[in-house]
């Protein structure tokens, strides 16, 4: 589905994504771990348009993405939950969902869509009403992935979204993504906590200052020694 090919990515003159290639195939969910720095999120932004890489390529479904705008990927299937969440304050948790909708234009699909999402995270149904600002944390995450979900997206790019969160809510958070999995969607993921994002990962890759160091299945790096000495407290 998506294939990086000797990507690099420069801030000015630092180079923050240094020759990286990884492949994610359809269905799959792929982690991508490292420390903070490690060029994570560069990537992610990258996939997403926010960012142009200085060289290398990002192929979609066989399809170059360079010369896309940001809205343009997302109406050709990918949708980014950026790390802090950003959701809208001073929007009830409806109006960010429908934000997320803001592609699509049937109106009856929207709303089975909205359904959907509501069945999945009945907490949201509860406070479609509340001005989403004032959720708790957790419900903030969760209002982030629903709205990404609006879209539709075949792949959807998880950047830390355990962060912060209590751990009733990081368990419920990885719950979510392996069942959004089941249901067809495409999922790389994004996070510091490494040990559970590998549990449920079907490959993964670690990243180190800029580089693809390690990658394996996700049961294969739980158990390599060096990813256990430096993600995993081992």
């Amino acid at each position: 589905m998506l294939q990086i090919k000797n990507l690099v990515v420069n801030y000015g003159a630092i180079q923050a994504v240094k020759d990286v290639s990884l492949n994610i195939n359809t269905g799959e969910i792929v982690a991508l771990i490292g420390a903070n720095g490690a060029g994570k999120t560069t990537i992610v932004k990258t996939i997403s348009g926010l960012l142009k890489p200085t060289s290398g390529s990002i192929l979609y479904e066989q399809k170059n993405l360079q010369q896309k705008k940001a809205p343009e990927i997302v109406a050709a299937g990918i949708a980014q939950v950026p790390e802090g969440r950003h959701i809208f304050a001073g929007l009830s948790v409806a109006e960010n969902l429908q934000m997320g909708a803001f592609l699509r234009r049937n109106r009856k699909s929207i709303t089975d869509s909205l359904q959907e999402v509501y069945q999945r995270f009945p907490i949201l149904k509860q406070r479609q009403n509340q001005d989403a600002a004032t959720l708790s944390g957790g419900e903030q995450q969760m209002l982030a992935m629903a709205r990404a979900l609006m879209s539709q997206p075949k792949l959807l790019l998880l950047d830390e979204p355990s962060m912060g969160l209590a751990p009733i809510f990081i368990q419920e958070i990885f719950d979510i993504v392996q069942a959004i999995q089941k249901q067809g969607t495409t999922v790389l993921l994004i996070e510091q906590n490494a040990r559970q994002a590998l549990a449920i990962a079907n490959r993964a890759y670690v990243l180190a200052a800029g580089h693809v160091t390690i990658s394996g299945t996700g049961q294969e790096l739980l158990a390599n020694p060096a990813v256990q000495k430096a993600y995993l407290g081992g």
